[in-house]
């Protein structure tokens, strides 16, 4: 099967790309709800995502401070999938890469920041709930770490947060219209270590198949689309991306 899908990339024009948690396991970051994931060993930290415990209780938000502080994302260095990725726009395949992730790695991996859609916003900028001012986040966490425990906005002393869309909060409609637009435009659309479960995102897959495009999902874990796809990769991303999209390298296969 990886050697079919190669051909579909090498035939491929308008790639589409939607990128989950799990492309970013092999740097070092966890994923939520996978046998390791954040929120699997630590069912309190889902609490910190929410945005109605976050903005009510000043204790989730402190909680939420130190865990920015220590995330290993400040510390990753994309992997091999997200290299592949880059390589697949060298070659002028990639439409668009549409990313639940807010760890910003496709771009420091060299992909051009406007080809890539970020649903869930960056964890790498601050905003202010209440005037919504933005900025680095380093510039917060640098308050926290000279003993601010829940940091204030300078111009309005409203609540800090991650530029990051929390459950309960509202999606940015003009970010789904383009991700979706996206996925309708494409003529092979790959899903890559993303469970398909969180929408309207996932509902990107429907949308590029009933425009016709192959569809190729790469993710350890069952998704709720393998039955639908025209091939199912499951083994390490960071082998089978590079083995698809450069030919470099090799991973089993599994079909739905």
């Amino acid at each position: 099967m990886i050697d079919e899908v190669k051909s579909w990339v090498a035939g491929a024009q308008r790639i589409v790309v939607l990128t989950g948690a799990g492309i970013s396991t092999d740097s070092g970051i966890p994923d939520f709800r996978g046998p390791q994931g954040l929120w699997t060993k630590n069912p309190h930290a889902e609490k910190m995502s929410n945005i109605h415990y976050y903005l009510a209780d000043a204790e989730v938000r402190k909680a939420s401070w130190q865990n920015r502080l220590a995330s290993p994302a400040w510390s990753a260095k994309p992997n091999p999938g997200h290299l592949a990725l880059v390589e697949l726009e060298r070659r002028q395949k990639l439409h668009a890469i549409i990313t639940q992730n807010i760890d910003e790695l496709h771009q420091l991996a060299g992909s051009s920041p406007e080809r890539v859609i970020e649903v869930h916003g960056s964890m790498r900028r601050f905003m202010c709930w209440g005037c919504g001012m933005r900025g680095p986040m380093q510039k917060v966490l640098d308050r926290v770490r000279a003993g601010e425990e829940d940091p204030k906005c300078r111009d309005c002393g409203g609540i800090l947060k991650s530029d990051t869309i929390s459950f309960g909060q509202q999606l940015v409609p003009e970010v789904i219209d383009r991700a979706m637009q996206s996925a309708g435009e494409a003529d092979l659309f790959i899903a890559i270590g993303t469970t398909l479960q969180v929408y309207p995102v996932a509902g990107a897959f429907d949308i590029a198949r009933s425009a016709g495009a192959k569809t190729v999902i790469v993710n350890a874990e069952p998704t709720p689309y393998d039955a639908m796809a025209d091939a199912v990769l499951s083994d390490s991303i960071s082998a089978v991306l590079p083995a698809i999209i450069e030919g470099r390298g090799s991973a089993s296969r599994s079909l739905n």
